[in-house]
């Protein structure tokens, strides 16, 4: 019983010692690998992120991972997500297969209800980002756009009725 809650003052000492200093390479790996990084998380992001912390708290509390091994695993998923960025980036099929496309919800005031559906948004939520861009009314909204990262965007209702803002969202064309 006793060792489970305390087994010495060595364990805890080396979870300071390999914790500061993993924290410091983490840290300095993410700076060196560049803003894209930390950007806005679409669902790979969330999975580099998650596999970060959780190699993170491995090599913390696991005596069997030497931190060098930690740190080289921390180097290969950034430099995994650099190089799947990078390619992305010149390639739109790669693109196409790392981040989703944004979606359309409401188009000139008119809720698409499909699209709501489809992306799992409720009917509240596209008012609530409507009121946050300080509009009053749903017609007032040009395009409610779902982000790849899961925010809302709101364009307000232009004169000329081009958004050439939608470009690249789904069924803009629609």
């Amino acid at each position: 019983m006793a060792n489970m809650l305390f087994s010495g003052w060595f364990g805890l000492l080396r979870v300071v010692i390999v914790g500061c200093l993993a924290y410091v390479a983490l840290v300095s790996l993410l700076r060196v690998s560049g803003k894209r990084t930390l950007s806005k998380m679409n669902a790979f992001d969330l999975i580099v992120t998650v596999a970060l912390g959780s190699t993170l708290a491995t090599v913390l509390l696991s005596k069997d991972i030497a931190l060098a091994e930690g740190v080289l695993a921390f180097a290969l998923l950034i430099g995994l997500q650099f190089v799947i960025t990078w390619l992305s980036v010149r390639s739109p099929r790669i693109e196409g297969l790392v981040k989703a496309e944004p979606s359309l919800l409401c188009f000139e005031g008119r809720l698409l209800r499909d699209a709501l559906r489809r992306e799992r948004v409720t009917e509240a939520e596209v008012h609530a980002a409507v009121r946050a861009q300080g509009l009053a009314q749903l017609e007032d909204a040009g395009a409610v756009v779902l982000e790849t990262d899961g925010s809302l965007t709101v364009l307000r209702r232009g004169g000329g009725g081009e958004y050439t803002a939608l470009k690249n969202v789904a069924r803009a064309n629609a």
